[in-house]
């Protein structure tokens, strides 16, 4: 049975007709071209699928596609400036080496965002239980903590 939802995606609106079993990974990536969003594990373990609704970094992979009805979504594509460029977040993984081979990456990113949009600052430890719902198999984390301190640390003082 396909639903037809309404959903804000990267700042543009979207309708699209889905499988009420379809889980919102598959909806993005299959039918909105978002490859940005990574299958992983598919049981909301590894964070690879995360994506903001509303502001929130969830997993899209436990997220069916007909909840989102109504909701607005961010995926890293929406990230970027006018002119293409890169987000002060993405910058600062850049900078600070905290990528490798990518896959969990834009998940990471996302949740980033959501912890830099909390304005206030944090722990490394905080950090660390913030981002544990993402597994990297490559960096061992320091380097993606220390883009997160970055980011937080940038933004703060951009508040100022």
């Amino acid at each position: 049975m396909l639903n037809i939802i309404h959903m804000t995606v990267n700042g543009k609106e979207e309708e699209v007709a889905v499988d009420v079993r379809e889980c919102l990974t598959d909806t993005l990536r299959d039918r909105l071209g978002l490859t940005s969003v990574k299958k992983g594990c598919e049981v909301g373990e590894c964070g690879a699928c995360t994506v903001l609704i509303d502001g929130k970094a969830v997993n899209s992979c436990c997220y069916l596609s007909v909840w989102a009805d109504g909701h607005s979504i961010l995926t890293v594509e929406g990230l970027k400036g006018p002119n293409g460029e890169l987000s002060p977040i993405q910058t600062a993984f850049i900078e600070e080496a905290a990528v490798q081979c990518g896959f969990c990456t834009p998940g990471l990113i996302l949740t980033a965002v959501e912890i830099v949009g909390t304005n206030r600052s944090y722990t490394r430890e905080e950090l660390r239980k913030l981002i544990s719902g993402h597994l990297c198999r490559c960096t061992g984390y320091e380097n993606i903590l220390n883009a997160v301190e970055r980011a937080v640390a940038e933004n703060l003082a951009a508040q100022k």
